[in-house]
């Protein structure tokens, strides 16, 4: 990935600024004691961190109203708490406890929370895009104004229910947003050796949707790419592409030692790359904060994410009945 440019003077606020520093913190702090419980035992199955990929939902969730819908794959505890479920629910998950979103019997790639319009993670690769397609055609049926954001990586782009999607998205200007989060690999594949048309923003025009690339290291440039989109969707003119460039620092799941990469390479992007480091450096460059009062949300975000894990460490495991439940809805 190139390094970044010197970003031009932002308008943006110093409220939204640190906003924007301490929900990404959040996921990454979260996402490390994830990673921590999961050695411990105490996290079981799969379990895929966000890590490296905060700018993604944060800038999307900027751009985002009340009523809008988001559905994703199983790399997914990054967008749960950017759209604001408490920590300590999708900690307790995670452990497969009673406390948790989905009661425990989700775990790491099935949370759900339609409270918060967050409608899941998916396991199944690339399960999530006609999902997200079915919930904005909802949205238009019903004559309102919502937007569906539909999350999907680089290796989901290839699968052919991506392309069948499309094209009845377009066919119904259906007001979902394709959000691709390209973080370069496909499990253990890279993007250049899995396809030979990289730009996937650019299959859209088969299909007459419009699209874009993002850089997706920098929060700044995803909210407004964002915004552009949404716009797109609420004014009635069909789905819109966003390709969010982005990187993950870890595997591609806790059980993958990313040996089809450099820890050069890796290390090259924190360096550079990094988008919280990015906007840290907004942030004490434009005088929005000081370094003592960026150390201290670092504190309190510390403290939300040790406090989510007691909870989900003391939170009782389901009842054994709870295995009859779930099963049929109520018809």
């Amino acid at each position: 990935m190139a390094t970044r440019k010197t970003p031009p003077k932002s308008n943006t606020s110093s409220e939204e600024l640190l906003e924007f520093y301490r929900e990404m913190l959040l996921i990454r702090r979260f996402e490390e004691k994830a990673g921590q419980l999961y050695g411990m035992g105490l996290i079981g199955g799969f379990c895929h961190l966000y890590i490296g990929q905060e700018a993604v939902v944060v800038g999307l969730e900027a751009a985002a109203k009340d009523g809008d819908k988001r559905v994703t794959s199983y790399r997914d505890h990054g967008h749960m708490l950017a759209g604001g479920m408490d920590p300590k629910g999708v900690m307790a998950e995670l452990t497969g406890r009673a406390g948790g979103y989905s009661g425990g019997k989700g775990g790491s790639m099935h949370m759900f929370s339609k409270e918060k319009h967050f409608y899941g993670g998916h396991g199944i690769v690339g399960a999530q895009v006609p999902i997200g397609a079915g919930l904005a055609f909802s949205d238009k049926y019903k004559g309102n104004d919502n937007v569906t954001f539909a999350y999907f990586g680089d290796g989901a782009a290839n699968q052919g229910q991506v392309a069948e999607t499309y094209n009845m998205a377009q066919l119904w200007d259906l007001p979902v947003i394709f959000v691709i989060e390209n973080n370069q690999y496909a499990m253990g594949t890279s993007v250049q050796r899995a396809t030979k048309s990289p730009d996937f923003y650019e299959r859209g025009i088969a299909f007459g949707i419009q699209g874009e690339e993002v850089d997706g290291m920098d929060v700044l440039a995803v909210k407004a790419a964002g915004e552009k989109a949404v716009a797109h969707c609420r004014a009635g003119k069909g789905p819109y592409i966003l390709e969010i460039k982005t990187y993950r620092y870890r595997g591609h799941s806790m059980s993958d030692p990313a040996k089809y990469r450099s820890r050069e390479e890796v290390q090259k992007v924190r360096e550079e790359r990094d988008a919280i480091e990015h906007v840290r450096e907004l942030i004490l460059q434009g005088k929005h904060a000081t370094e003592d009062a960026l150390k201290a949300i670092d504190k309190d975000i510390k403290a939300v994410v040790n406090e989510a894990a007691e909870f989900a460490k003391t939170s009782p495991e389901p009842d054994v009945d709870a295995l009859y439940t779930d099963i049929y809805a109520d018809a």
